[in-house]
């Protein structure tokens, strides 16, 4: 089941390990971040590994100081994550046009992880079973069509209970008319 998004998800913008926007992950990485107190930390304990993540949150005072518009905050988050005596270490930048008074560190940690399990259960499936990235589609309402298309076969392959949509795939390209016969079928039967 995919999580709904947040209610903050359009005022905010993370950013993890990623160069799409490098102007402003510089800006927010060269905040006073070690000067600002840690305003909430969770600790994780399953499938063999520990993570404890932890989230500085802080107040922007300089109106369009960032490159994110209407930017009110800005948040660090630090997941550190332990597997057999292995320790790994992980900084995530957000800002957001949310105020402190409507967005505490914890709820700005909670949003932020719910983006990332969505990012990791469509985005990943978009992005590595249907190589969304590598795909042609550039110019009109195509790469839009494209993206439904992408996301109807997902949901199909969840609503069937298919948990490996790679797998799903293949066998719906060799029963086809399964997918066939339930569409246009006045009594559908799922796969």
């Amino acid at each position: 089941m995919t999580p709904s998004r947040s209610p903050a998800a359009e005022h905010t913008c993370c950013y993890r390990r990623k160069g799409n926007q490098p102007t402003l992950h510089a800006q927010l990485k060269t905040l006073p971040w070690a000067q600002i107190p840690v305003g909430d930390r969770t600790h994780d304990h399953g499938h063999g590994r520990k993570e404890t993540r932890t989230i500085n949150a802080v107040t922007l005072h300089t109106p369009d100081g960032i490159a994110f518009p209407k930017a009110q905050q800005a948040a660090r988050i630090t997941r550190t994550r332990t597997i057999d005596s292995k320790t790994s270490r992980e900084t995530a930048y957000l800002a957001t046009s949310l105020t402190a008074a409507d967005a505490q560190p914890a709820e700005l940690q909670k949003w932020a992880r719910a983006e990332w399990l969505i990012e990791n259960q469509i985005h990943n499936v978009r992005d590595v079973t249907f190589r969304e990235d590598l795909h042609q589609a550039r110019t009109d309402t195509g790469p839009a069509v494209i993206a439904t298309l992408r996301n109807t076969a997902i949901g199909w392959h969840h609503i069937n209970g298919d948990t490996n949509i790679a797998r799903a795939n293949r066998r719906a390209d060799r029963r086809s008319h399964d997918l066939i016969t339930t569409v246009t079928s006045s009594h559908p039967r799922m796969q």
